[in-house]
């Protein structure tokens, strides 16, 4: 049997879905009009950018940057075509890595002071420190949650 959300868990949920719907499209038309990148793109040039060696085993970025091995390997050949990102081997290692190049680091350093102010804009401009505090706890404890089930679910 369903069980119904209630009058204070439909307006929690509502605004969860308001979030989800319109800041990552904001996010993209800032980042395309600006730096001629998606938002995901970004994220992936980005997560690179602050790993040591600007390098990630593609697994380990998929999961970091919460997409599917497909998608990310779909993206990371785009980025490849712009001279922003390379695969590369490591011998003794499995897996294969996407390493940002010189020119991917200079597009990210390029694209984060707008994508900062985009954010900063969009979401945490409105909410006080305590409030900010609180809702990195919220949403580390709904995305541990989620991960759970994703792999009890075999997603």
């Amino acid at each position: 049997m369903t069980q119904w959300l209630d009058p204070v868990e439909q307006r929690a949920w509502q605004a969860i879905v308001a979030l989800m719907t319109r800041i990552p499209g904001a996010l993209d038309t800032r980042l395309q009009r600006e730096s001629g990148l998606t938002h995901f793109e970004f994220r992936v040039l980005s997560l690179l950018s602050e790993e040591a060696g600007h390098r990630l085993q593609l697994s380990d970025l998929a999961h970091k940057a919460n997409a599917s091995l497909s998608r990310l390997s779909h993206v990371v050949s785009k980025l490849e075509r712009l001279g922003w990102a390379r695969r590369d081997t490591t011998a003794g290692r499995r897996g294969v890595y996407a390493v940002l190049t010189d020119e991917g680091f200079e597009k990210v350093v390029e694209a984060a002071p707008g994508y900062v102010d985009a954010v900063r804009r969009l979401v945490l401009d409105g909410l006080t420190e305590k409030q900010t505090a609180h809702m990195a706890v919220l949403g580390e404890n709904l995305s541990d949650r989620l991960n759970r089930i994703l792999v009890e679910d075999g997603d």
